[in-house]
């Protein structure tokens, strides 16, 4: 590799002045780099970066920050079919897997091409309201459909593939991925899966009932929830749907989500020679 695109959490100094080490680095390999650190804007879709403004011959992109600025820059480029690897300025960073004190040996396995690539998968979910689709997004971690507001206990009527399957009583739910299983549907209960599984799993949060199983299903299956007409004893409650914590959309009575595999999927490099297990093991270690 010798073209990167590199991005950095502006809200987050010490990521920017990484990110303009690392172009200075790879120049000095001889390599070419092109840093975006984009301030977020609500008037835009794309969070950290416009898949235009990405040089068509870049070869992979390297994102600074948290697992979280790792996903909102996968689902903003995701078309590119471009690899992504993540230097971790976060926390426990699964995504994100390189430590900032291992960034220039990283950039030199890169630029000698010493890697591998992962694929993962991702989710589409979306909103149907009067027989039409009013909104759609993807998620690489997990969809979310939860409530605002104090605790109330809600009921979720979920069916998969045209098919009653289970009401939850429970305060929301969780649509994840293989990759997603180690972020919020982990802390709710869930299953950890290993991350290139192709799968869905289902995770209610805090379940108020003896039915607060995950349950896990093919890639192909559908799942859809209905959103009732009225909540229970006619409580306002506010609904949302949203992916990998970010693009929140109000929900209400009589909206359907269907959630399903996503066409698109994205690639990581890889450096480590690790297991996820051996991964997993020394992230729960950090705990």
């Amino acid at each position: 590799m010798n073209n990167f695109f590199v991005i950095a959490n502006p809200e987050k100094e010490e990521s920017v002045l990484a990110a303009q080490h690392i172009a200075d680095y790879i120049a000095g390999k001889g390599g070419n780099s092109t840093v975006s650190h984009k301030e977020k804007s609500s008037a835009s879709y794309y969070q950290y970066t416009d898949p235009q403004l990405v040089p068509a011959d870049t070869e992979c992109i390297i994102v600074i920050g948290g697992d979280g600025t790792l996903l909102q820059a996968a689902r903003d480029l995701r078309c590119l079919g471009i690899p992504f690897i993540g230097v971790n300025y976060g926390t426990l960073g699964f995504l994100a897997e390189i430590d900032k004190e291992h960034v220039e040996e990283m950039l030199d396995r890169l630029i000698c091409d010493q890697y591998i690539l992962e694929k993962r998968m991702m989710l589409k979910g979306q909103v149907i309201r009067g027989g039409k689709v009013i909104a759609e997004d993807v998620a690489l971690n997990d969809i979310l459909v939860t409530k605002s507001g104090l605790p109330k206990v809600l009921e979720f009527p979920i069916s998969v593939n045209g098919n009653d399957l289970v009401t939850y009583m429970a305060d929301g739910i969780i649509i994840s991925t293989p990759t997603g299983s180690t972020a919020y549907s982990m802390s709710a209960g869930g299953p950890i899966v290993e991350p290139g599984a192709e799968l869905l799993l289902m995770t209610p949060i805090c379940p108020h009932t003896m039915n607060n199983r995950s349950i896990i299903f093919s890639k192909d299956d559908e799942i859809l929830f209905d959103m009732p007409e009225k909540e229970r004893r006619g409580e306002e409650v506010c609904r949302y749907l949203s992916f990998d914590g970010n693009h929140e959309i109000m929900l209400i009575g009589g909206d359907r989500v269907r959630i399903t595999r996503a066409e698109s999927t994205i690639q990581l490099a890889k450096l480590s020679t690790l297991s996820f297990l051996q991964i997993l093991q020394r992230k729960m270690k950090e705990r």
